[in-house]
């Protein structure tokens, strides 16, 4: 049972740290990009800053999770259970903000 947990740790570190990614590079390179904090949420733009702050929350709250979890590269359970959560929130985001920019025209 203990090890579920340490499983779902690695799932949600991958869903984190995927997500700090685009928020980074986008407040790094000083442009907007949407953020849950904008109007409307994950669809309208924050600024650089904001960008920059919840991409370093991401990857606090992902380095944390993974070091929680029993992370380690190899033929085990938990590298599979952290690049599914990376590629599940890849794979959506990816998505969403493709339909955002089309939205936007851009």
């Amino acid at each position: 049972m203990v090890y579920l947990l340490y499983y779902g740790a690695d799932f949600l570190a991958g869903l984190f740290l995927c997500n700090c990614i685009p928020h980074l590079v986008a407040g790094l390179r000083g442009e907007l990009f949407p953020t849950p904090f904008a109007k409307p949420p994950g669809k309208g733009d924050s600024s650089a800053l904001v960008n920059c702050l919840w991409g370093t929350a991401n990857l606090l709250i992902g380095s944390w999770l993974l070091s929680y979890g029993s992370f380690s590269v190899g033929l085990n359970y938990s590298t599979p259970a952290f690049f599914a959560g990376f590629s599940l929130i890849g794979l959506f985001l990816s998505r969403h903000f493709a339909a955002v920019r089309e939205a936007k025209g851009r």
